[in-house]
């Protein structure tokens, strides 16, 4: 089933989501290689796709995974949680309608 896991930065994340970048990213290349994940990415802190500065407010996730329990310990795992970029990541069953 699909999951999307939404992670809510805390003020002034870029430094540590820079620092853990690279981290998560190899663990969405991860998912994206075993045909797991649908989408990924940040949400720029302003309307641009290159805030620069002012950073991020969270990101966005939507991957399958086998359970919800799954799909919470991976989102439990990200190195921008132990990193403390997030301060908070809400994981819900996600029901694609579209794209088809």
């Amino acid at each position: 089933m699909l999951y999307s896991i939404i992670g809510k930065d805390v003020e002034n994340s870029l430094t540590a989501r820079q620092q853990a970048r690279p981290a998560h990213l190899a663990r969405l290349q991860a998912l994206q290689d075993a045909g797991r994940l649908v989408l990924a990415g940040p949400n720029p802190a302003i309307d641009s796709d290159n805030p620069g500065d002012a950073g991020f407010t969270g990101s966005v996730v939507v991957a399958e995974f086998p359970s919800l329990e799954e799909a919470q310990a991976w989102a439990d795992a990200d190195p921008y949680v132990e990193a403390g970029v997030y301060q908070k990541v809400s994981v819900n069953p996600f029901k694609q309608v579209f794209p088809k």
